[in-house]
Parts: C-alpha cells; structure tokens; sequence
C-alpha cells in the first residue's frame, strides 16, 4: 500500500531518449537577431569555478548542447547561469551549479545532468527505476534521540507538477495558475482531517515572516530568475496544529516541511509521508501529477534534489566533536553532513544526497548517522578515545 508506483506508461522521451539525444534542433536564439558567436566564443571561464558544473563541463561538451532548446525555449545557457553567478570557492561544500528551467531540460541536455546528479550524489544512473518506499513504520528508531544533544528536527520535501516549467523559468500565468492549483489541492487537505490557512506571502506581517524564518530573496535569486515578480503568487499554507507547512512557488513548485521540537525524526517523517501522498493523490486527479522520470525518480528544479526530493535536518549540540580530526572522515562515512549555525555548539547534520536510496533508507542514514555522532560526542566529553566507534563506508 505504501510503496509509490511509477507511472504504467513512461513519458515519450524515456523510448526516445537515444534519438533526442542526437538532435541538434536550430539554433533558438537566431529568430531574435541577436549577435550570438560560436560554441568556442561563448564558452564560460570556469578557471576558477568550484561548482559541479564548472569541474564537469567541457568546451566539447558545450559545443553538444550550444544549440539546442526545449519546448518552453530553456537554453543551455540557462542552465549553468547559477553556477556562473554563484562560483563557491575550495572551502565549501561542492553546489552542482545549474539549475532546470523545465522537466525536458533533464531529457535534452542529459549527457550534462547526468554527470552532476551522479558527481553530486555519488550514485550511478541505470536503466532501472529509482525506488520509492514512504512505509514510515519500516523506520527503526528516530524518536528516541537524546534531547540533551538533539534539539530540534525537520523533514522537507520537493515536488515539481507535470505541464509548468520550473520557477527559474515559469511564467507570471503559469505560477498563478500553479498557486491556484494548489489552493485547490491544500483545500481539499484542509477537509481530510488536517485543517489549516494558505496566506499570501504578500499579506504576511512582519512578526508571521519571523515565525516562518521568511526572508526577502537573496542576491543569487534574484539573479538567476528564481524571484522574478517577487512576491506575486508565493503563499504558505500552516496547518493549525503547526505539523506542516507547504510553501508554494518558492524555489520549487512545492515544498513540504514538517518541524518537531523534540527532535522525534520518526513523527516528522511519518507526517511528510501522509500528506505528500494525499497531495499527489489530489494534484493527480487534477490532471497535474509530480514530475517523475524513469531513470531519475521524483525531479525538481535542482539536481540537488532529484530522486527523493527529501531533506532531513536534525539540531545538534555538539562541543567536542566538531573539533575532532576525524570528524570529515566520519560524516563521508556516514553519507551526512553538518553545517554550522549562528550558534556557536549549535550544527545542522542533514542527509547529503537524495538520489540512489528510496526515502526510508534515507532518512535511516540520518538517525543512525546522529545517534554515533552523539555517542562519539559522549565520549569525548569523558576524554576517551573515539576511534573503535568510527564507522566502515557506508
């Protein structure tokens, strides 16, 4: 009951994968007159880039994808635009540094994605179809952690709807059409036992912005698109119990966030899992289902986020640890990463990849990762030794 199908039928492009991947269509830019040079002339320094896009892209891979567009008019450049805009530098997590302005954009320039989801997530793409598993009572553990050390807790999750380009590269129409669409499905969720407001992010007060950690776009949004008509169609929906929170054309056409204050990952996940499948059940019958591609799962806007679309974050207080030599060592390990806070004992440790593992598996790593680390932390607090606890490769 619990297991999510992928579709009977498979989108055209999954039969036709190997012919698009060989067209060279005309050149889109050329109706617009616009003095565009050749593939080598408009290659991008990326001398200097520390994003997946500027380690993996080549000027012969460039040269592949120069010319071509998807049916909304995506162009490669737009693609690599947010690499190009945000370079990261050697200190800081690798970002993939590109971005879909549609569904087809995955198809048309997969020789591309394919290599940063797999870069990214370290997990190779196969033929066969990614699986999805939401049975949350097949989770062992997660609400058990000790309070002491986990403070606070959060399940996310991302959802394209099929037929709209992502917000990069959507419309005005389209995104009031996607708010639409979700006031009609969030509705619907509102009678089915989880009532709750959708507000406009426009009639938001000043102290309803700082409960929702709200904060006007950044420089980088702005930039690649993601905030143009800013804030036109964005809207949150609460749920009167305060469990779940939806955000509507944000950074994706949905987002699904369930908080705990006391660190229970298990009732976090447990509640994502209902209400995201109620909500694909509702955008289903409202003939727009969540994107899904065979060989990819569940996919978004971002390679970050293809396969499961699932993030869980977990508040740690930790002292020792952070500090420990081994400490990257062990996180690789693990497949989690942690980032520091405003707080200065106070990290974020979160899953690193979304993509090769089904959402169970995923959010098992968390709650495995964060109880060792919290028994390292134990340990190192009574001055021993920590290296019998380090974990083989998971």
């Amino acid at each position: 009951m619990w297991k999510v199908k992928p579709p009977v039928v498979f989108p055209m492009e999954t039969r036709y994968r190997p012919i698009l991947e060989s067209l060279v269509p005309p050149d889109p830019m050329s109706q617009f007159h616009l003095k565009r040079g050749s593939p080598d002339e408009e290659f991008p320094d990326l001398c200097r880039n520390s994003t997946w896009m500027g380690r993996i892209l080549t000027p012969a891979m460039y040269r592949r994808q120069f010319h071509r567009c998807t049916h909304s008019g995506v162009i490669f450049d737009d693609v690599i635009r947010p690499g190009l805009e945000e370079p990261g530098d050697r200190s800081s997590p690798v970002s993939v540094g590109c971005v879909a302005g549609d569904a087809q954009s995955y198809i048309l320039f997969c020789d591309f994605f394919d290599r940063v989801i797999e870069a990214h997530h370290e997990h190779k793409i196969t033929s066969q179809t990614p699986e999805s598993d939401f049975n949350f009572d097949n989770l062992k553990g997660g609400g058990d952690l000790d309070k002491s050390y986990a403070v606070r807790c959060e399940a996310s999750v991302v959802r394209g709807v099929d037929d709209f380009c992502f917000p990069t590269h959507c419309s005005r129409g389209e995104r009031r059409h996607l708010l639409s669409l979700a006031r009609r499905a969030l509705q619907r969720l509102n009678e089915d036992e989880l009532p709750g407001q959708l507000f406009l992010l426009e009639e938001l007060n000043p102290e309803q912005k700082r409960e929702l950690n709200l904060n006007p776009p950044s420089s980088s949004q702005l930039r690649i698109g993601v905030a143009r008509d800013w804030p036109d169609s964005r809207a949150v929906w609460v749920s009167k119990d305060g469990s779940l929170v939806v955000w509507v054309n944000m950074e994706d056409h949905l987002r699904l966030v369930s908080t705990r204050d006391d660190a229970n990952i298990a009732e976090a996940f447990k509640c994502i899992c209902i209400n995201l499948q109620k909500l694909e059940d509702f955008y289903r019958e409202l003939r727009h289902p969540f994107i899904w591609k065979q060989q990819l799962g569940w996919v978004t806007s971002s390679p970050a986020d293809v396969g499961t679309g699932l993030r869980i974050r977990v508040h740690l207080r930790l002292q020792h640890l952070p500090q420990h030599k081994r400490l990257q060592d062990i996180l690789k390990r693990l497949r989690i990463r942690m980032d520091k806070t405003e707080s200065p004992a106070l990290y974020h440790v979160s899953n690193m990849a979304t993509f090769g593992v089904s959402e169970v598996g995923l959010t098992q790593l968390v709650v495995d990762g964060v109880k060792l680390l919290i028994a390292m932390e134990k340990r190192l607090e009574d001055g021993r030794d920590i290296d019998e606890l380090v974990p083989t490769q998971k």
